[in-house]
Order: C-alpha cells, then structure tokens, then sequence
C-alpha cells in the first residue's frame, strides 16, 4: 500500500499540471454531470467538511496544538448568520466575514488563557469549550431558540438571482475551499507559516531563535476559528433551519478523523480525509449509529499502519508544502527540533 501511494506522488509530480487542469474541469462540470440533488448534496458536505477539517489542520497539524473543539466554533458561526439574518435581516454576504470575525476573537478567547497547555490538557479544555457551546445554544432560548432552534433562516442572493438548492451551494462551498486553500497556503510559506512549523517542531528551541511563541499560537488558533465560523455561517442558510443537536462532540470527532485518516500538516489531507469519510458516511449509513466505531476502528488502523495520515507530512510534495518540508528535514537531520529553520517574528 505504501507503494502504491509513492506511485501516486511520482504520477501527481511528473503530471501536476494535466491533473490540476483536469480535475479543475471536472469540478466546475460536475452539477451538470450529477444533476441529482442526493448526489449534489453529498458534494456540498465533502467541500464543506474539506474547509473545516482544513481549518483544524491549521491548528494541529501545522502549529502542533491539540484542538477537538472545531465543531464549537462551527457552531458559533452558523448561529450568527441564522440570528443576524433572522432578526436584523443582514445581507448574507456580509454576515460571511463578520461570522468568520467574531468566531475568531472567540477563539483568541480560547487560546489566551491555555498558552502554556498542549496535548491531552488541551485537547480536554477544547472539547469542553465545544460542549460549553453547545448546550449554551441549547437553553439561550431568548437568542438561539433554545431546543427549537432557528427556523425559516431566509436564503440569500446574488444578483437577483436566489441560492437555493445543491447546485448553487456547491459553488459556494467551492469557492470557500479554494479561498482557504490559497490563503493558508500563502500564510504556510510565510513568515508566519514558518513560526508555526518552528513552533510545532520544537517550542523552546523557537523561542531562543527570536520567535514569539504565545503571540503566534494566539494566531494560528483565530485563523483556525475563522475559517470554522465562514463555513458555519454558510451551512445555516444552506440547511434553512439550526439547533444545538446539529453540534454535538460526534460532529468534533468526526472532523477529527478527516484530519487524522487524511494527513495532519498538509493541505491535501484534510480533503481527502473529507473524501473517504463523507463516501464511507453514505456507505454504512444502513448499520446507523455502529458507523461510528467503524470510523474509530479506521482511525486506529490508521495510527498503526500510517501514523502521518494517507497524505502526511512525508508528503508534503503532493500537499504543496515542498520548501517547508524539506527545511524541517534538513533540520531534523542536523540536530534536531526547530534548530535550522529560519524564523523571525
């Protein structure tokens, strides 16, 4: 198998442009080539799930924090949209960055008092802070509906021209997933990207080469927290009607394992990680709830077999992460942590 997937990186290498240009095609085409709507909205979640499980990776996989409170800050900016356009009928379009704004500054919120936490301490306080999130929106009643919800969330328009099924949404995931992949790639290859991946290989070894450790991991949590709430403020009015059970820790588990069975540190991983979960959710959705430890018995499979993801940090060349991987190698090679990397804040 691990074959096969270093066949795979020498095709994508030697052939990247055709397969860029040809899978490009194929996703502007594809509603007309899948006109049902079953089949478009499976597409809707896979583009969906890409951006969040990608945001997730910001945190974890390039700064090395532990995050399972992703589903929180989804959360948090499908409730702003459904309440800033139910109540105070908001443009759509404008809702999208000030959704992304305020989960952001939730998530500075979040990442200031546990600096100095990492690993399981922090996975637990993140996990947390989702339930926290939830059952906030579940007894708000005065502003999230309580267990009713928010229903008839209005739908938006472009032009005159009213977004209201698969099809147009799908364009709209899509464009989200496109913007978040450019950006984060752009801010990988950064300065900024360069601390995290300082950061996530060795922190004290990063902060005696000039880096501001605290500074840098408040960031990576906010732009991890935007990117959520953008794709929340999206899925409310995609949905038409929210409540708290659309949030639950299963939903913050489940982007966990896109993450995880798709590579942590790259930018491919999360959607392919997407890909296989979203197909395996439609698969096994006869046996119900039991696709669950289906799902955990992937995972551990996974960490036994390809502990860095299909798409992991070995290959960060297929991720587009040619430049950082291989400073980190080399510095690896040479003593060690963060030493190697050129950093400054």
């Amino acid at each position: 198998m691990k074959n096969i997937i270093q066949k795979c990186k020498e095709i994508y290498i030697k052939n990247k442009i055709i397969i860029v240009v040809l899978a490009a095609i194929i996703t502007l085409v594809l509603p007309v080539l899948v006109p049902k709507s079953y089949f478009m909205g499976i597409m809707c979640r896979i583009l969906m799930y890409a951006t969040l499980a990608g945001s997730l990776n910001v945190i974890n996989g390039y700064s090395g924090q532990m995050c399972i409170g992703q589903a929180g800050f989804f959360c948090i900016g499908a409730y702003c949209e459904a309440i800033l356009a139910t109540r105070f009928g908001i443009n759509f379009w404008i809702i999208i960055p000030l959704a992304g704004l305020v989960t952001a500054i939730v998530g500075l919120g979040i990442s200031l008092p546990t600096l100095k936490m990492k690993g399981i301490y922090l996975s637990i306080v993140t996990l947390g802070f989702s339930e926290i999130v939830r059952l906030t929106a579940l007894n708000w009643e005065s502003v999230t509906g309580g267990p009713m919800g928010i229903k008839g969330i209005p739908t938006p328009n472009l032009f005159g021209f009213e977004i209201s099924n698969s099809k147009t949404y799908y364009f709209i995931f899509l464009a989200i997933a496109i913007l978040f992949i450019f950006v984060t790639k752009r801010v990988v290859k950064s300065r900024i990207g360069r601390a995290w991946l300082a950061i996530r290989e060795d922190q004290l070894a990063a902060k005696s080469l000039g880096v501001e450790v605290p500074k840098y991991k408040a960031f990576n949590f906010m732009y991890g927290a935007f990117w959520a709430g953008v794709v929340g403020a999206v899925y409310a009015p995609y949905v038409r009607f929210i409540d708290s059970t659309f949030f639950t820790l299963d939903e913050g588990f489940n982007i966990l394992s896109m993450v995880i069975i798709g590579g942590q540190g790259t930018l491919v991983g999360p959607v392919c990680g997407s890909v296989i979960v979203n197909l395996l959710t439609e698969v096994l959705r006869p046996i119900g709830e039991w696709r669950m430890v289906a799902y955990a018995i992937l995972i551990i499979v996974m960490m036994w077999w390809r502990p860095q993801g299909l798409v992991g940090a070995s290959d960060s060349i297929l991720a587009g992460d040619k430049g950082n991987g291989k400073k980190l190698e080399k510095s690896k090679q040479k003593g060690g942590g963060a030493h190697g990397v050129s950093v400054r804040s």
